[in-house]
């Protein structure tokens, strides 16, 4: 919810040039699809149905969606459009950067693994196959304090936090790094998220080298 809640002060905060639409058309949309998530399953992920998944699924959909229009807008607007206020902008850039991380964290999150209800409350053996190998998965062969942390030995799960850091370390490596995509969706989806984060931080770059001299 805080993750969701921090996409959507983001969103609200871009200049109105880069919205679709007004600017708290999107964001009520997104309460509206978060609010019967949270009635659901108020404290934690426990409960999951059809209508539940593809609630959740079409929240962070929507996110992605806006998301991806905005930095396509301020491309444009780096680019071609020619604004004076390109401190705003590179404001702006930042908000864009940091709902991409925020936003693909939580797409890896809801969908590895059959999601976070399904990698809770199901026996690891009848889970669907993984999207991502990560670090504990291969280390039970380790030194003893290594392996008592891996997956097959202490039964660890990856949760939100996991996510988050490979959605940060693909934004800024533009490449796996400690956590590996195994399945085609987790490929196409890094690859989006790694080109989007390196088009931002080359015209910030330059938009920045620009505004300096």
């Amino acid at each position: 919810m805080i993750a969701i809640l921090s996409a959507i002060a983001l969103y609200v905060g871009l200049p109105q040039r880069l919205l679709v639409a007004p600017r708290y058309v999107l964001p009520a949309l997104e309460m509206l699809l978060l609010v019967p998530l949270i009635a659901v399953n108020p404290k934690r992920l426990t409960r999951q149905s059809k209508v539940f998944r593809v609630l959740s699924l079409t929240l962070v959909l929507v996110i992605a969606a806006s998301n991806l229009v905005a930095l396509g807008i301020l491309i444009h607007d780096l680019v071609y459009a020619g604004v004076k206020d390109g401190r705003a902008l590179l404001v702006a850039a930042l908000q864009v950067w940091l709902t991409n991380i925020i936003v693909f964290g939580l797409a890896y999150w809801e969908l590895d693994r059959g999601g976070p209800v399904i990698r809770t409350q199901v026996p690891r053996a009848d889970l669907p196959l993984a999207d991502f190998r990560f670090p504990q998965d291969e280390d039970d062969d380790a030194v003893q304090e290594v392996a008592d942390g891996a997956s097959a030995t202490s039964d660890w799960m990856p949760v939100l936090i996991d996510y988050l850091y490979v959605s940060v370390t693909n934004s800024t490596a533009f490449s796996p790094t400690d956590t590996m995509p195994l399945s085609t969706r987790a490929k196409v989806m890094m690859g989006v998220q790694a080109i989007a984060a390196l088009v931002t931080s080359l015209l910030v770059i330059s938009r920045a080298v620009s505004i300096l001299h």
